[in-house]
């Protein structure tokens, strides 16, 4: 499958917690997602309570064939978490009926349990089923760290993984060459750290919402990191064209999913197809990572 390497991430679509766009405003955010050539959306069931996948489904049943979309499983509408294998089948219906489709081209388990990434269970047996019913055209997993990939890649037959990767969450680069070895597809998560890499935080900023996980020292500690992403990016350059051409500098990533609240982020976003950088600034921002990260990584 081909897919843009600027995908849409559906998270905000529809989550008015989140001042995401809802009714029309977001079908028309979709349709200009399209409109400028993105064809990769990655939602999942619990997104705004199953509205992502419903908004999406409203604005591309009559593009279907244009676009792939990625949905998820093990976190409900309701926001439960279970991964009993035997709600599979029932999730992926859910996600097909709020979706206004018959397929789904890829579907991940959502942050699963360990024990279900070394193979221990039978997730993927019945998704792979589901794949020779033509349900699905891939499958795979979402996670956020190396081990989790290589554990993904050693004990399953997955065609795509999500990973969160990106200037200040460096660990996934570690299986980058054996998924790509492998023919694994790879799709970023949180390429902004949650805003962070946006620059619209300080350390004076105060967070509500899933945003206020973070402690005193964690915003302090980032602030301080974000300063040194600016002394490494060109002055001309925005905050988010550089976290995003960081990730895209890397050949075996196949697209970044940057959250969208409004078309002019979308804009934005969309205008870092493309960008790469050279091998001299990233090899400082791997530096930065190794020397201040590393071994003491950020809390998500």
């Amino acid at each position: 499958m081909d897919v843009s390497e600027v995908g849409f991430g559906a998270w905000q679509l529809g989550n008015t917690r989140e001042n995401g766009s809802t009714g029309k405003d977001a079908v028309d955010l979709v349709h200009k997602a399209v409109e400028l050539g993105c064809n990769f959306f990655d939602t999942a069931p619990n997104y705004a309570g199953g509205n992502s996948e419903k908004i999406l489904g409203k604005a591309l049943k009559d593009k279907r064939r244009d676009v792939i979309i990625n949905s998820k499983f093990g976190h409900s509408p309701d926001d439960v978490i279970d991964f009993d294998s035997s709600l599979i089948r029932d999730s992926i219906e859910g996600s097909l009926k709020r979706l206004q489709t018959d397929y789904l081209d890829s579907v991940l388990l959502h942050n699963p349990p360990f024990k279900i990434l070394e193979g221990e269970t039978d997730h993927f047996d019945i998704l792979a089923e589901l794949k020779a019913e033509g349900k699905i055209r891939a499958y795979g997993a979402s996670v956020d760290t190396s081990k989790e990939i290589f554990a993904l890649l050693n004990n399953s037959d997955v065609e795509v993984i999500e990973i969160m990767f990106n200037i200040f969450h460096q660990d996934p680069r570690k299986a980058f060459s054996a998924a790509n070895k492998k023919g694994v597809g790879l799709i970023v998560k949180v390429p902004l750290d949650s805003g962070w890499l946006t620059g619209k935080y300080d350390a004076s900023s105060n967070f509500t919402g899933i945003r206020e996980r973070w402690s005193d020292s964690e915003i302090k500690r980032r602030a301080e990191l974000v300063e040194d992403v600016r002394k490494i990016k060109a002055e001309d350059t925005s905050m988010i064209h550089e976290a995003l051409s960081f990730i895209l500098s890397y050949p075996e990533i196949s697209t970044v999913i940057p959250g969208v609240r409004n078309q002019k982020q979308l804009s934005h976003n969309l205008a870092a197809r493309g960008l790469r950088m050279d091998e001299t600034k990233l090899k400082q921002y791997e530096k930065l990572y190794n020397y201040k990260i590393k071994d003491n990584p950020l809390n998500w």
